[in-house]
């Protein structure tokens, strides 16, 4: 039988002291320091659970550990012990409830002499009971007995670690609904008990904290929030309260389940997770400062003050259900103040059981009662949702006629927040579980609804609770049993150390306190010459080949019976799939998992031909899952590799007789997107090919066949696939017509994909799986970032959580996310065509982000140094793909991504007020400032060579010219050349009647163009010293400008974009399908083709035909205005202000390939990073590095490299 206890842990100062900035040793009282796991029991080696999450110390600990000068006072209520709970999310979503108690314990004698610490020094320890059920009272009554037995002047009977571990060993856990367990602890009798399952959701929990926390109007703002899936942070000053706040929303939103990352109590040194993305629950303790966070759109709950806060506007709830939801929760909290109203308005309420108990204090009663008020809530808004299910190719609701129906029922058009809820992934998940049976048969929505509309009591929807549970007795007989010697603490005891475990301690703080004596004659100590150190290394060696070939016979005879159960018997469930999961789980060499896998090959290799009945089927694809991730995480690719191919093997035939693979069933994992492993899988069979002395590229584009099966067997999209394939073939040379042949093959295996996932299906895992691996990476170099330790695992623990698919990849959610990917749009002649985001949820999202710390205003100009800028005749300079930025804190900053780490490459000031421009050439840096001027300094020295001045207004655009000239455009609305070499302006060769923004310059013609705020674009011959024409068309102000060969583009803040002829000074069309502003215009220079970018976040793709201008592609990946568009031949970078990028190739081009269609539809996403949460104010992009870098306005640089996965 299960047990309700799992683990005793206790957490504090270990024996290896560190700082949270990961100082080794002790720097005073005034320091925070890393908690350490000290105690635990049972021993990992000695458990059939799971070992306690690694980041457990830093979470029950969230603060650190302080030191102090004294221990508990009475008086003084600071240093009173502290009771909390915390709730852990685990990778897969599963929760581990914890209870915790924090107090002062004295610092350990050893401890405190290797590390010079004062004496009678105490530290923060907390002990911690650690459970899969939620029964949050009996975890707290059970801690606080054993930490009151610790402390009793009585003392206990037995030794405290003894009652300790037949607690956690005995006490089981009770079938709900049917058991109630009675257990003692020293002489205080606890008991556990469970509801049955056909009611709501297990909360032992009050909602009280909630209620007193939040008055009416937040307490509904805040479910609000919740429901919608927004960003929220939850403030308290008390670690209690925001878990139990946490758990009581979550469970208000029955029968909804929240699907983000949560977090209810996060560790101070994870404050910067708070601007992430994607959406999260986390508590963060009031004293903590987040004052230099972004915090754009997050709903920022107050609990000490009563207070919500957000910069994004919250939808209110729809009346009726409004005012009824309200009156009612009013109801419950204030029944007297009700009571009146009613009586004044004559109105009573037919809901009597609200009135009961009004002068009660708060108990289980009323939480019983605000559970079901807003279960009736939902049961109204979403009253007839079940006619509105079609769960077919294309829809999983149809929302449209749902809002319909309830529009005409309310009179009142469809409202936002109803339309963001039934977009939400809580609903999409609700849907997903209506389908199944077990949910039909306790749906309480559904019973609810019906209740309400024959006038029955909500209450009767409930399980009777006529039937007394039976009653389970946990005695221990060796209580009173004893000499009755009692013991007694003036400390919380450590547990009995092994051999082991006490030398690793000596030696930690031997080598702490400099003894290294101590080490030296470690191997003469008795201690040492016995156990396994005794062993010679030959021993060593075969003890442990003994080991493994022990525990592989125990998988092989384990597999077989897995395959021998009976048709009715569940292989989840037996015993066979139970040990061997746990041999995979708690090996922490691999022997497991990699024995489990070899065990399948060699069952496979003598004949098996692997077929599995559904139920086996099920369980073999959970136990290869969990071997193909334990081996990640210790970079095995051996087991990786084998467990791919068995996978490839085994199958089942399902109702259609037709094979559906084992693989089929992995793509989930995260292996499979990195481009390592698959170089690692085809050096393999490269070189185990038995053909050696074939042809060298015939042979590799055969490997390359085969790993290609493998990707569309996972079901991996063919451009992610094809990517990682062509890579490979790139770097071992095939030839031109070997990968012709090998994209080929490549289709027919896409075509093999396509039949097992069908083309609706979007792999939602790799959608979100790789989406943040972290807000700030940890390869940053930041003054005043925390190092790796100040977080150590508990940082690791909140990427997995972020990078973990929020959706669990439920069918629905991908439907629907391929719907809404492949909505049809029209082009100008009214041909249906599909909205070409080459399916933007498809692309990789992993991809290597940087960010560059180093401004102390924004970013307000970036540029990249081209390959064009720094050539010269002995070659490509190394500063070619630097970024030089300018910012409000008048600074310029040159970045070299090439050294990982250490970019900053030099620091420039001169300037006084904002920097606006900056370009460059081979040897100079030019940048052009509000100050109305332009310094020119010299890129290998840094030192300021000229200030030019002889602008009125501030510098908005800076060109750096061959020939030491530099081309500068202002607000007072001049165009100046100056000579470097002379420190003069050589001419005024542009005058515009207001503010310029823009300008081209071609420097081989001479030819000038600019535009600003007057709305004109104007076009001067600088050799000619004419000006040539005057554009006159858009109507406000022109923002961007792209000048090729004869074609001027301009875009303006008309909505509009318009292309001009140079040399005949006319507008040969006007691009009009934007609905805001365009910032951007660029050329395709390949195929005369025109790309836009708006405010309104579109990218659309325009081509010249013989009949006009057309728009041909739309791309809508961008959720804010697109800032930049730099196209190249055959790659196209994208940049935006919600700080997202992407990146556009031309595979077509790139493989030497002619389309037959549009070629500017022709452009397809490769791939583009998660963003994060970041008001970018300019972006720039090196296209032959595949880097786009943007910044921010908090003085952030984000790199992003394309083409490096993490």
């Amino acid at each position: 039988m299960a047990r309700i206890f799992e683990y005793f842990v206790v957490c504090g100062l270990g024996p290896e002291i560190r700082t949270l900035d990961g100082d080794k040793g002790y720097h005073g009282t005034g320091m925070m320091y890393l908690p350490s796991l000290l105690d635990q029991y049972p021993l990992d080696n000695y458990s059939l659970y799971p070992p306690p999450p690694p980041q457990l110390p830093t979470c029950v600990l969230p603060a650190g550990v302080e030191f102090y000068s004294s221990g508990f006072d009475a008086n003084d209520a600071s240093t009173f012990p502290r009771s909390y709970p915390i709730v852990l999310t685990e990778g897969d979503g599963s929760k581990i409830y914890v209870s915790c108690i924090a107090f002062r314990d004295p610092v350990s004698e050893d401890i405190a002499e290797a590390y010079h610490i004062p004496a009678n020094s105490f530290a923060d320890k907390c002990i911690c009971v650690v459970s899969r059920s939620p029964s949050f009272r009996v975890l707290r009554n059970a801690l606080e007995e054993i930490f009151a037995l610790c402390f009793s002047p009585s003392g206990s009977s037995k030794p405290l670690w003894d009652v300790i571990a037949y607690m956690v060993s005995n006490v089981p856990l009770p079938m709900p609904g049917r058991d109630r367990v009675l257990f003692a602890i020293e002489n205080c009798l606890l008991s556990v008990e469970a509801p049955p399952r056909d009611g709501l959701p297990h909360a032992d929990i009050s909602f009280q904290p909630l209620v007193q926390c939040l008055d009416v109007d937040n307490l509904i703002k805040f479910f609000t929030a919740v429901l919608l899936e927004r960003r929220i942070l939850l403030r308290s000053n008390k670690y209690s309260i925001l878990t139990l706040v946490s758990e009581a929303v979550c469970h208000l939103i029955y029968p909804f389940r929240w699907q983000h990352v949560y977090i209810p109590l996060l560790f101070f040194s994870g404050v910067d997770y708070i601007d992430a993305p994607t959406p999260y629950m986390m508590g963060l303790h009031s004293g903590v400062d987040t004052s230099n966070l972004a915090m754009d759109g997050v709903v920022v709950v107050d609990l000490d003050y009563n207070r919500i806060s957000t910069s994004e506007e919250i939808p209110h709830i729809p009346e009726p259900e409004l005012s009824s939801l309200r009156c009612e929760i009013l109801k419950l909290l204030c029944p007297n103040v009700m009571g009146i109203d009613q009586m004044k308005a004559g109105v009573f309420s037919s809901s009597e059981q609200y009135s009961k108990g009004c002068n009660k204090p708060w108990g289980e009663d009323h939480d019983l009662q605000l559970r079901l008020i807003f279960l009736k809530f939902f049961a109204s808004i979403l009253g007839g949702y079940r006619n509105f299910i079609e769960n077919n190719a294309m829809h999983v609701f149809n929302t449209q006629a749902f809002l319909k129906k309830r529009s005409r029922s309310t009179n009142q058009p469809p409202e936002p927040m109803i339309i963001q809820f039934l977009d939400s992934h809580g609903f999409l998940d609700y849907l997903e579980r209506v389908a199944t049976l077990d949910e039909n048969n306790n749906n309480l929505l559904e019973k609810l609804q019906d209740a309400i509309g024959r006038g029955q009591n909500p209450i009767s929807i409930l399980p009777s609770s006529l039937v007394e549970p039976e009653i389970i007795t946990i005695s221990d007989e060796d209580v009173g049993a004893g000499s009755g010697a009692k013991y007694t603490y003036d400390r919380f005891p450590s547990n009995i150390r092994s051999e082991e475990q006490d030398e690793k301690r000596k030696q930690i703080l031997a080598a702490a306190s400099g003894a290294f004596e101590y080490i030296k004659h470690a191997p003469s100590s008795p201690s040492v010459q016995v156990g396994k150190d005794s062993l010679s290394p030959m021993e060593r060696a075969a003890e442990r080949e003994r080991m493994v070939l022990d525990i592989k016979v125990k998988l092989q005879g384990l597999w077989l019976r897995l395959l021998k159960l009976g048709a009715t018997d569940d292989p989840l469930s037996s015993f066979e799939y139970g040990t061997i999961l746990a041999l995979i789980e708690s090996d922490a060499e691999g022997i497991g998992g990699s024995g489990f896998v070899e065990c399948i090959g060699e069952h496979i290799h003598s004949g098996w031909h692997g077929r599995l009945t559904d139920e086996q089927f099920i369980a073999v694809k959970e136990l290869l899952k969990t071997a193909i991730n334990r081996a990640t995480s210790r970079n095995d690719l051996s087991t990786i590799r084998d467990a791919l191919e068995v996978s490839a093997e085994m199958y089942k035939k399902d109702a259609n007789n037709v094979s559906d693979y084992v693989q089929r069933h992995l793509i989930s994992l995260s292996i499979w997107e990195e481009l390592r492993f698959w170089e690692g899988y085809f050096d393999h069979l490269m070189e185990h090919s038995s053909s050696k002395s074939a042809n060298y590229a015939a042979l590799v584009a055969t490997q390359l066949i085969l790993v290609a099966s493998h990707m569309a067997g996972l079901g991996l999209f063919d451009t992610d696939a094809w990517y990682m394939v062509e890579t490979i073939a790139e770097r071992n040379n095939i030839g031109y017509k070997q990968l012709i042949k090998l994209r080929g093959f490549f289709s027919h295996a896409q075509q093999l994909r396509v039949g097992y996932w069908g083309t609706s299906s979007v792999k939602a895992q790799s959608m979100s799986s790789h989406g943040l691996s972290s807000p700030r990476p940890i390869d940053v170099t930041d003054q005043n970032q925390q190092p790796a330790e100040a977080s150590g695992v508990g940082r690791s623990w909140v990427q997995s959580m972020f990078s973990r698919d929020s959706s669990r990849a439920n069918s629905f959610a991908r439907v629907r996310q391929w719907t809404s990917d492949s909505t049809s749009v029209a082009n100008e002649n009214g041909t249906p065509r599909k909205q070409d985001l080459s399916t933007a949820g498809q692309k990789k999202t992993q991809t290597n982000v940087r960010v560059l710390r180093g401004h102390g205003g924004a970013i307000t100009a970036l540029h990249c140094v081209t390959k064009r800028e720094v050539w010269d005749l002995v070659g490509d300079r190394e500063d070619a793909g630097f970024f030089i930025s300018g910012s409000t804190d008048c600074m310029v900053k040159i970045w070299d991504p090439s050294i990982r780490g250490s970019e900053l490459r030099a620091t420039l000031k001169g300037h006084t007020r904002t920097v606006r421009s900056v370009s460059s050439d081979r040897g100079k840096v030019v940048s052009g400032s509000d100050d109305q001027s332009v310094i020119v300094w010299d890129k290998q020295t840094s030192q300021l060579l000229e200030e030019l001045k002889g602008h009125d207004a501030q510098v908005s655009c800076v060109r750096m010219l061959s020939g030491e000239r530099v081309l500068t455009a202002a607000h007072d609305g001049t165009v100046k050349m100056w000579d470097v070499r002379t420190d003069t302006c050589v001419a005024t060769v542009g005058r515009c009647s207001s503010a310029v923004l823009c300008m081209e310059y071609d420097d081989s013609t001479g030819i000038l163009a600019a535009a600003g705020r007057d709305a004109v674009a104007n076009i001067w011959d600088i050799r000619a010293g004419r000006q040539m024409h005057k554009l006159l068309g858009h109507t406000k102000w022109i923002r961007s400008i792209r000048m090729v060969g004869d074609t001027l583009v301009t875009g303006s803040d008309d909505w509009t974009a318009r292309v001009w002829s140079v040399s005949r000074g006319t507008c040969d069309a006007v691009l009009a399908c934007h609905a805001g502003p365009i910032l951007c215009v660029e050329c395709s220079m390949l195929d005369r083709g025109i790309i836009t970018g708006s405010t309104d976040g579109l990218l659309r793709f325009w081509e010249n035909e013989e009949e006009g201008i057309r728009c041909v592609k739309n791309v809508t990946i961008h959720n804010a205005a697109i800032l930049s568009i730099n196209a190249g031949e055959h790659w196209l970078g994208i940049g935006a202000a919600d700080n997202s990028m992407s990146l556009f190739q031309r595979p077509q081009e790139r493989l030497g390939l002619s389309s037959t269609g549009s070629k500017m539809s022709g452009w397809q996403l490769y791939r583009t990073p998660q963003k994060t949460v970041a008001m970018v104010r300019c972006v720039a992009s090196d296209l032959e590095r595949k880097r786009i870098c943007s910044g921010g306005r908090n003085g952030v640089l984000r790199l992003w490299e394309a083409t490096i996965n993490i």
